[in-house]
């Protein structure tokens, strides 16, 4: 009897061996969770998908993306980075600087991989460029250094500019050093620029529909990630009241903008798929130097300017990167 209760044992576990070998064969799938403000930041996760399929990593066969699109509100990346920890993911992308900070406040052992904007030491999420030291790692672009410079770009883009609006949070202090060196820059300029505090989407969305025809020559972006978030809002707005639009990032001008002077989205996240690759193969963040993508670009949109009627002078057409027609 005993011997039967072997030899049955011993069959049994013959049959399912090949369905254990299988099991064991089976690839790894990391579970990447995702944390953005929405609008062009989605630029960010298409580049991510392409870079990591570059390394090799196909999405659905070694990696899913969970995303949540936070609308802007720090709250909601709060517990979206909980539950990313809680559902316990491999690691967390995060852009931009709010959405960055949100995610570490409310983890406390998921590694976050992000693409911020603003210097990380300062901010303290990391402890140095060459060695950041903690659960954070990623690549930084420029967002306030380019500030000026966009402005002296809109003047050339338009000769005749008398003055720009722009919106911002005030308890945003990236947003307040930003529309330091817009106005600033607007006063060597000769142009006056106007300020419109919006602490919500939803008081933004009040102002724009405030906005008499006429009343501003252009659209200024001062860096507030909620406001870049409504850039098709304001795209809208602007080529239903007639004003002009400059952003940072290059898809909002095919999407109906002027003009955009910075740093590709899509190449930030691309930039960052790497880091992703190497924390998910075992390499603690800490040892990851952060690496600063300065590569900036010119994009304006020739059939935005023709619907409003203006020249391009022909010697910004010649410095622009890209020309949409």
């Amino acid at each position: 009897m005993a011997r039967k209760i072997i030899i049955l044992v011993w069959l049994v576990a013959l049959a399912l061996a090949p369905f254990r070998l299988a099991e064991a064969q089976q690839p790894k799938i990391y579970r990447i969770g995702v944390i953005l403000p929405g609008g062009p930041s989605y630029e960010a996760v298409s580049g991510l998908r392409d870079g990591l399929k570059e390394l090799g990593l196909e999405e659905g066969k070694q990696f899913t993306l969970a995303i949540k699109n936070t609308q802007a509100d720090p709250k909601v990346a709060e517990e979206a980075a909980r539950n990313c920890e809680r559902e316990k993911v491999n690691l967390i992308y995060a852009l931009p600087s709010s959405v960055i900070a949100a995610a570490k406040a409310a983890t406390t052992n998921t590694p976050i991989v992000f693409g911020v904007g603003s210097d990380p030491v300062a901010m303290g999420l990391v402890d140095s460029f060459a060695k950041p030291g903690g659960r954070l790692t990623g690549v930084h672009f420029l967002v306030g250094d380019l500030t000026a410079k966009r402005l002296e770009i809109l003047k050339e883009i338009l000769p005749k500019l008398r003055g720009v609006l722009t919106f911002y949070n005030p308890a945003n202090q990236i947003a307040n050093q930003g529309a330091g060196l817009g106005r600033e820059e607007a006063e060597r300029l000769g142009l006056k620029f106007v300020e419109r505090y919006v602490k919500s989407v939803e008081e933004l969305r009040q102002a724009l529909q405030a906005i008499k025809a006429g009343e501003t020559d252009a659209f200024f972006y001062t860096p507030d990630a909620m406001v870049l978030s409504q850039g098709q809002l304001i795209i809208d707005t602007a080529r239903a009241k007639g004003f002009a639009t400059i952003f940072p990032e290059q898809s909002l001008v095919a999407k109906g903008a002027l003009a955009s002077y910075g740093q590709s989205y899509y190449e930030i996240g691309r930039l960052s798929a790497k880091y992703v690759h190497k924390v998910l193969s075992g390499t603690n963040p800490r040892d990851l130097r952060i690496e600063t993508f300065d590569d900036v670009e010119l994009v304006i949109n020739l059939k935005t300017a023709k619907e409003m009627a203006l020249t391009i002078p022909p010697n910004v057409l010649a410095r622009a990167n890209k020309v949409i027609k």
